[in-house]
């Protein structure tokens, strides 16, 4: 589904190289894991994978199911089925829960040349999949992360996973400031969303959120590269003894 390949990156502004040859694939199906110390490069891969600015890709290519993400504009990588949850989701004042979902979930139907979900349909979808991440009705209501605890923010974008159904779902340190219930929550989510024609790739520094959403596969990155690749013990491997000697190792 995703093929990552000898991908290199730079900082626009800097000329700072960040990703330096990472080759990555994740098939359908599967939950992958990226594990690294600050500054590996593990953001910056989600970043240039959903089209952020501020990056220059140098070499290398990056594809989803055979299209060249990298000739995307964002709206076309999203419409493409390609998600990405933020590490620190951005507040969007004005703009109520319910009418963003909506407009996203219908935007995305138009550019696949599918049927707008109606008023009534798209309330009855919505509230169940809510009920399901425990997201009350007021929460829908209110303008967009405003006034969301770290836990609401990131149980909100599992609910725009649910409601987007995308084929490609990127995590990026979604368990940052997220106390155990809330990360409990949020993986139960993520393990709902688990099917054959969909992945995951996880972006963590800790093996902790690990223990609720199991990988299939765990990879190590530092320095932009991946260095080490494994099943779920090498989590617990970096876990015990840190990264130090796994960098060592991939150097």
């Amino acid at each position: 589904m995703l093929e990552v390949t000898n991908l290199q990156v730079k900082l626009e502004d800097e000329d700072k190289q960040i990703l330096k040859g990472l080759t990555l694939t994740v098939p359908a199906g599967e939950v992958h894991a990226i594990m690294g110390p600050n500054g590996s490069g593990k953001s910056t891969l989600s970043y240039v994978l959903s089209g952020r600015d501020g990056y220059e890709v140098t070499g290398g290519s990056a594809t989803l199911d055979g299209e060249n993400l990298l000739e995307m504009e964002p709206e076309e990588r999203a419409a493409a089925g390609l998600f990405l949850a933020f590490q620190y989701p951005v507040e969007i004042p004005g703009v109520g829960n319910m009418t963003f979902l909506r407009t996203a979930v219908n935007a995305q139907r138009k550019a696949r040349g599918e049927d707008e979900l109606s008023s009534g349909d798209f309330l009855r979808v919505v509230r169940e999949r809510a009920k399901a991440l425990h997201i009350d009705a007021d929460m829908l209501k209110r303008p967009v992360n405003v006034g969301f605890s770290g836990g609401e923010k990131k149980r909100n974008e599992i609910l725009q996973m649910a409601m987007l159904q995308p084929r490609m779902c990127i995590m990026d340190e979604t368990d940052s400031g997220l106390d155990v219930d809330a990360m409990r929550l949020v993986a139960d989510g993520v393990n709902a969303l688990r099917s054959p024609d969909r992945a995951f790739l996880v972006i963590t520094h800790y093996q902790r959120l690990l223990d609720h959403i199991r990988p299939d596969v765990v990879h190590i990155m530092a320095d932009g590269r991946i260095v080490r690749t494994g099943g779920p013990d090498l989590a617990l491997e970096v876990e015990r003894n840190g990264y130090a000697g796994i960098v060592a190792e991939g150097t």
